[in-house]
């Protein structure tokens, strides 16, 4: 498996794990109103949105990484 398909593939299960930890606690907020505060889903929504998309952001960047690292090695075997 090539450098940029592990890491493809690393990213859409951490952010698979990120979006049901998202679900759940969305989930309890609504079944448990009287447990939580007013503002807990606009809070759950902002940090696990802002989580979310930082480590996608990170994700390219080792995307882009990992590609050229596979032309630098590509390129060695070659020479």
């Amino acid at each position: 498996m090539s450098k940029k398909a592990r890491v493809i593939l690393t990213m859409v299960i951490i952010e698979a794990v990120l979006a049901g930890i998202w679900w759940y606690l969305a989930d309890y907020g609504m079944t448990n109103p009287d447990r939580v505060k007013p503002d807990f889903q606009a809070v759950v929504g902002q940090t696990m949105g802002m989580a979310m998309s930082g480590l996608l952001g990170v994700g390219f960047i080792l995307f882009f990484i990992a590609a050229r690292n596979e032309r630098k090695a590509l390129k060695s075997k070659t020479s």
